[in-house]
């Protein structure tokens, strides 16, 4: 069990035999999702320890360490989604800490033109892409070509 959760509760509830302590609800809270090694990170991720390691490097994430284990609670795991789905809109590493470091920081916090911008840049990547493929179908057009043009294989 980790100890020192930084979680804000209200007011204990009042049990039958009166009312709960504070600690007791960050136990609960704690049993119903304790913290998951980085492998067990890496698995429900789809990540390698590598990547995770890298995040820590960058401190994009800051799991609790116990020695040389890696906890990694709630908070840290949110983290990582917010940062996967940062990658998927093409940000960089350095653009996403940028955004996730915001006030709150359990989001990125992006403005519209940040959007546009990022818009843009994938709009160019992709006529990019799409040129590049179609370059590809060409020369693989063209080595089905001298196939069908080479005698030797009449």
């Amino acid at each position: 069990m980790v100890r020192g959760a930084n979680i804000h509760m209200a007011d204990p509830p009042v049990t039958r035999d009166g009312p709960r302590e504070r600690h007791d609800r960050v136990d609960d809270v704690e049993a119903a999702d304790p913290p998951m090694t980085i492998g067990e990170v890496a698995r429900e991720f789809g990540l390698t320890l590598r990547a995770l390691r890298f995040y820590e490097a960058k401190r994009l994430i800051t799991p609790q360490r116990n020695g040389s284990i890696r906890l990694y609670r709630r908070c840290d795991r949110d983290r990582i989604a917010i940062i996967l789905t940062g990658r998927r809109l093409g940000f960089t590493l350095a653009e996403i800490k940028q955004l996730v470091e915001a006030p709150g920081g359990k989001n990125l916090h992006l403005t519209r033109e940040k959007c546009i911008e990022q818009i843009n840049l994938l709009e160019r990547q992709k006529r990019g892409i799409e040129l590049a493929l179609s370059e590809l179908r060409q020369i693989y057009t063209s080595f089905y070509r001298s196939l069908l043009d080479d005698p030797m294989t009449s």
